[in-house]
């Protein structure tokens, strides 16, 4: 079967020491503390488009990028696919912004990430960017039911 409809996004994991930066996002239907990203624009390359993202919901500016995984959403009735590049971002310059379109960027200790309010998804996958090695995270789209139907996560490298 080939694939009709491919959606590419990024994501940009901000690391700092044992701290992480998210943005609080509280528009639409996806709310709570999500990391940097977006959608990448036709003709874009996926680094051009986490360096942009970043830049735009952040104002910091990436000095390193290193693609850590690669995770998304696959809808078999349709047939369509949701693309994420996950990015690790541990060396940046700037001074982070009072405030985005995307929501008020602050920085929170890993060790109180489970505490605040945010998708299970980035709960879950979040981990998965400061472990030695990459990672592949697929969720398979349940049209029916209008859920999730599995979730399929490889680690590839050291743990």
């Amino acid at each position: 079967m080939t694939e009709e409809r491919v959606k590419c996004w990024v994501n940009i994991c901000v690391k700092k020491d044992n701290q992480v930066l998210l943005l609080d996002r509280q528009h639409d239907n996806f709310k709570g503390w999500i990391q940097p990203g977006g959608k990448v624009e036709f003709a874009e390359t996926v680094f051009s488009a986490a360096l942009r993202e970043l830049k735009e919901e952040t104002g910091l500016t990436a000095l390193n990028l290193e693609l850590k995984g690669i995770s998304g959403f696959i809808n078999p009735a349709i047939p369509e696919r949701y693309v994420y590049y996950d990015f690790l971002c541990t060396d940046f310059e700037g001074q982070v912004l009072n405030q985005s379109a995307e929501g008020t960027p602050k920085w929170w200790s890993i060790d109180v990430l489970d505490t605040i309010p945010m998708q299970d998804d980035i709960r879950n996958r979040l981990p998965l960017y400061w472990r030695k090695g990459s990672f592949e995270r697929v969720h398979y789209w349940d049209e029916e039911h209008h859920c999730i139907g599995r979730t399929e996560t490889k680690l590839f490298g050291e743990d």
